[in-house]
């Protein structure tokens, strides 16, 4: 089963942490996507850009607004995701525990749901 893991973080709280923190957190969630990939588990991997670079799109009564950033109004934010594909959702939750973001932010697993006829990458 194919499972999203949403990795929500403080953007303040890695650039207080310095760039070793920075670097030394990317080597580990390689680390662990090299192991997802060994195991057949990997699927897709992405750290997002800041925030600051989000646009949130909403049509309301048939009008397009645009606005600056990320839906929601809190300090965590969306920062990048894995696409996994595991046996159940335990053991997407031990792989959930397993990312440098859970340490410092919130990892958000959600089951795919997956759509018939949709082309596949």
């Amino acid at each position: 089963m194919k499972y999203l893991l949403l990795c929500y973080h403080d953007e303040a709280t890695w650039q207080c942490a310095g760039e070793t923190a920075h670097k030394s957190a990317m080597n580990e969630a390689a680390h662990l996507v090299n192991d997802l990939d060994a195991k057949g588990q990997y699927l897709r991997a992405a750290p997002l850009q800041p925030a600051a670079t989000a646009k949130s799109v909403r049509i309301r009564q048939g009008k397009q607004t645009v606005t600056d950033g990320p839906f929601a109004e809190t300090r965590e934010v969306l920062g990048g995701f894995y696409l996994i594909d595991v046996p159940n959702l335990d053991v997407a939750i031990e792989v959930a525990a397993r990312t440098p973001g859970a340490k410092v932010g919130t990892i958000e697993v959600r089951p795919v749901l997956e759509i018939p006829n949709l082309p596949v990458p």
